[in-house]
């Protein structure tokens, strides 16, 4: 399965028409539990008087920067990815609703160390992507200032949809297996859960799967039609998920602290 395609025309869209942008994060929240729980994750860290020095790490369309900036008034965010263009139109759009407040650099996580330090790194599903991740994540290690937090969402080792994702360096992390590597750089684990458990994983498939299925087959009209009746089930499915303790899960989310 490659997901780059698809990634790849949505950016093309929204460069084509900017007012898409908006609709395609409220979208994003709709339709991924993953960001539901890093969104709650940096709720529970901060408060909105609080300032966050933002470090936007692998930023793709840089969802998680437009919701700090615009809930943190007095925060600013830096990202990087490896896709230029898409920081590129992210960077137009914060001219003209955060100015002055995002910066960004295109950079491999792997060798990039930022010059300045940030209170929260994010790595919301790229460690899958990094072939030396603990050179990368030793490098947001040193990216934080002291009792700085990274927030980090990846499959987990039980995904079986990663071990066919062509984009993918490895097929998810055992959790244990994570714990230990950031333990090792000196990180100290603030939370560790199991995401996607039973009710997450069939929300996944009600909302990702099978739409994806719909789309190469150039199903596209019945996709209003699709969603409309099964996303009132999909929704009681996320909010359940993230209601239950998951002993297993096909996503691992991690918030970590330096000390």
């Amino acid at each position: 399965m490659e997901y780059d395609p698809i990634k790849n025309r949505l950016a093309k869209a929204i460069d084509m028409f900017p007012a898409l942008r908006k609709l395609v994060y409220m979208a994003f929240n709709l339709i991924f539990l993953r960001q539901r729980y890093v969104l709650k994750e940096i709720r529970n860290l901060f408060r909105e008087p609080d300032k966050i020095d933002l470090y936007d790490a692998g930023a793709g369309f840089c969802q998680y920067s437009a919701y700090v900036l615009s809930h943190w008034f007095n925060s600013n965010a830096f990202a990087t990815d490896l896709k230029t263009d898409y920081l590129r139109s992210f960077s137009a759009y914060a001219d003209i609703y955060y100015p002055g407040r995002f910066t960004y650099k295109t950079a491999d996580l792997q060798t990039f160390i930022p010059s300045q330090k940030f209170n929260l790194a994010l790595a919301i599903d790229i460690m899958e992507h990094i072939e030396n991740d603990v050179s990368a994540l030793n490098n947001l290690y040193n990216a934080l200032e002291k009792k700085g937090y990274l927030l980090l969402s990846t499959p987990s080792d039980l995904y079986e949809t990663a071990k066919f994702t062509s984009e993918h360096i490895r097929a998810g992390y055992n959790k244990k297996e994570l714990e230990n590597k950031l333990n090792r750089i000196g990180f100290r684990i603030i939370k560790s859960i199991y995401t996607y458990g039973t009710y997450g994983a069939l929300s996944w498939k009600l909302l990702i799967k099978i739409p994806l299925q719909l789309i190469s087959k150039k199903l596209y009209p019945l996709l209003p039609l699709y969603y409309l009746l099964v996303y009132p089930l999909a929704e009681i499915l996320m909010r359940l998920d993230m209601k239950t303790d998951n002993k297993q899960g096909t996503g691992i989310l991690i918030v970590a602290q330096k000390p």
